[in-house]
């Protein structure tokens, strides 16, 4: 089994107005195991928080970077970090 970890994402391009944060929630439900938020900042860029198994928070940061994303993405700058817990499910914010 996979260690819990915590993946800090930040989203560049056209990734507010189309639809980013729900897919992305959709996504993250699909992998499963996962547990955050999608946040619109207010320099356009989107911020995803996953917390959950490293193969999991993986498959969910290769799906950003992939580019079959609503809208589109420039690039995405991740970081990686020990869970933090207290997120109930994976919510749009």
């Amino acid at each position: 089994m996979s260690e819990d970890v915590r993946l800090v994402a930040w989203v560049r391009g056209h990734v507010q107005g189309v639809g980013f944060r729900w897919f992305t929630r959709a996504k993250a439900l699909e992998i499963g195991c996962l547990q955050g938020f999608a946040l619109n900042l207010g320099d356009g860029r989107v911020q995803v928080v996953a917390e959950g198994p490293r193969d999991r928070c993986e498959r969910l940061l290769e799906w950003l970077q992939a580019g079959d994303t609503p809208g589109h993405v420039d690039g995405v700058t991740e970081i990686w970090d020990t869970p933090r817990g207290g997120y109930d499910g994976f919510a749009i914010r």
